[in-house]
């Protein structure tokens, strides 16, 4: 079992930048692999980036790369995503999910194929 917590959410402006934090507890952090989902009113929950075990393999949606990095610290059992250049369109709810796998990352992208997930932080951003 993996406790998931999500932080950092909040109301910003276009253009502006927030980092969002999950917190993990439970099973080995280390031996999951992350993911970062948002759903917005009316919509699917859409995947928005990945992490393998290390932090050393990344993926993205196409609307969020060059502005999104997620990253993780094994030692502080916590993933990131920093948000930059935020756009209005980027308003959510935002989850973190975790995904156990063995052997090679398979970037993960469908909500079905993560095994935990956080109960999701909102961001809002304001024109």
């Amino acid at each position: 079992q993996v406790q998931l917590v999500e932080s950092g959410g909040g109301l910003v402006q276009a253009g502006g930048s927030l980092r969002l934090s999950c917190a993990a507890s439970g099973r080995t952090f280390s031996r999951y692999g992350m993911g970062w989902f948002r759903q917005a009113p009316g919509k699917e929950r859409e995947f928005v980036a990945g992490i393998n075990w290390t932090g050393g393999t990344t993926n993205y949606a196409d609307s969020v790369k060059g502005r999104f990095t997620i990253s993780r610290d094994n030692a502080k059992n916590t993933v990131y995503l920093q948000m930059n250049s935020l756009k209005l369109e980027d308003t959510a709810v935002y989850f973190c999910a975790a995904h156990y796998y063995s052997g090679s990352y398979k970037y993960p992208r469908a909500a079905d194929e993560y095994d935990y997930w956080g109960q999701g932080t909102q961001v809002t951003v304001s024109s």
